[in-house]
């Protein structure tokens, strides 16, 4: 954009063709039409508004301003219900008209390719170089080979304005893992998206190709998006800490909830009440249920379960005594990297605050039950297992997704999911013809 343009749209916004709601990942028209963008309304555009607060430059192209636009309602002038940072943004405002601050973190795992987009093409996705080989998690002596790349995606990052917390190598060939540095909900959130254009434009410089797809290999562990969420108060005190005994708080419905506030048991008990309808935000893609069939043998999560300290929940409780109070908080474990930040950490807060405006009850045990007395193993919820299952939960009649989403922003949302079914359904796979095609 021109400098003249960018001057005039600051104040008043601009015009933006709407099919970008009206088509998917690659650029293909939803099978059926949606109310934002449609043939019936000739896919006209929508308003842009640039939020000027996300001012930040690419250094890697030249210093180049970079900001960060909302979309509008042409007529009304509301945001869009479609728009996830106004989603987000509008479960801030939400939040904060109670009182609360939605704070968050992103952990990205990703595989990295020795693959160039040309070169995965002309291999048709198929005997693709891994960047490293192995299974090497925390490795001091992998990050030695393609120092430069690995090097570089944490120092452009510090100079793009995303912070970053930590930056590894993880479990499986060529795998690495990226936490952003904690810090508020809709800020997190644009860190986090922004990060995938980061590392794939950096990987380009070098050769690589890394992929945030959930699950690129049927017997290696997916790659996660685990999201971290906590509220604070308008001095910055975090609600979810519970400091007023060193033996635990009295009321607390389980042993593994006793650090945390009756605020953040709330806050969990809503999150759980609603998780397996809103699993298409945290899971959206065919490829990444397939990250959860392997449960925690695969470190991923597919049943409705918390646990102090444990790895193998879709709620893991940090909190003391493994933690100062003030870092007390919940890491949400089910999404894959392959998902939207906006969408996830809109699901959790609203979930979690209708824990507590509704004063929710904590009644579902902690995994160390099921554990130890394997017979109840059977009273545990199992999250869908596929997208098509998963959106069909969501979009139902008087669904809790419904209930803190709206109507509009679920028949849009769950609309683009079931194209998405609709193209896998229709696709044969390599798999079946190997399979069935001589045998059959």
């Amino acid at each position: 954009m021109s400098k003249e343009k960018f001057l005039s749209a600051a104040s008043a916004g601009f015009g933006f063709c709407s099919v970008i709601f009206g088509w998917d990942m690659h650029d293909t028209v939803y099978f059926r039409e949606l109310a934002i963008s449609n043939r019936q309304n000739g896919y006209r555009d929508v308003l842009a508004k640039i939020d000027l607060s996300t001012y930040r430059r690419i250094p890697w192209d030249n210093d180049t301003p970079f900001f960060l636009v909302s979309f509008f309602d042409p007529v009304t002038l509301e945001p869009l219900h479609a728009d996830p940072r106004s989603l987000l943004r509008t479960t801030c405002e939400l939040a904060a008209a109670k009182g609360f601050s939605c704070m968050a973190g992103v952990e990205y795992e990703y595989f990295n390719f020795k693959e160039t987009p040309e070169s995965v093409a002309e291999k048709r996705f198929t005997n693709l170089s891994p960047l490293t080989p192995g299974m090497h998690g925390y490795s001091l002596l992998r990050t030695q080979l393609n120092q430069d790349y690995f090097n570089e995606l944490f120092d452009e990052s510090l100079k793009f304005q995303i912070d970053v917390e930590g930056h590894h190598t993880e479990t499986g060939p060529g795998v690495l893992e990226t936490a952003l540095a904690y810090t508020y909900a809709l800020r997190m959130a644009d860190n986090a998206i922004l990060y995938k254009f980061l590392a794939k434009s950096i990987g380009m410089k070098h050769q690589v190709m890394p992929s945030f797809m959930a699950k690129p290999w049927g017997d290696l562990p997916g790659c996660s998006g685990h999201t971290h969420v906590s509220l604070r108060d308008s001095s910055g005190t975090n609600l979810f800490a519970y400091t007023e005994s060193p033996d635990g708080r009295a009321g607390a419905a389980f042993e593994d909830t006793k650090f945390l506030s009756s605020i953040g048991e709330q806050f969990l008990a809503g999150v759980l009440d609603g998780l397996p309808e809103v699993m298409p935000m945290f899971v959206p893609s065919i490829n990444g249920y397939k990250r959860l069939v392997g449960g925690e043998s695969f470190w991923a999560p597919n049943a409705v379960t918390y646990g102090y300290d444990s790895r193998a929940v879709s709620i893991r409780i940090i909190s003391p005594p493994s933690v100062p109070p003030s870092a007390t908080r919940f890491e949400v474990r089910v999404p894959g990297a392959d998902m939207n930040p906006y969408l996830v950490l809109s699901a959790i807060f609203r979930l979690g605050v209708r824990g507590i405006t509704q004063g929710v009850k904590l009644t579902t045990p902690p995994i160390s039950t099921y554990l130890n007395d394997p017979s109840r193993k059977g009273e545990v919820v199992m999250l869908p297992t596929s997208l098509e299952d998963a959106t069909t939960k969501m979009m139902r009649p008087g669904s809790v997704a419904r209930e803190v989403f709206g109507d509009e922003f679920i028949d849009h949302f769950g609309g683009t999911r079931m194209h998405e079914v609709k193209l896998w359904n229709s696709a044969v796979t390599n798999w079946e013809v190997e399979r069935y095609l001589e045998l059959a």
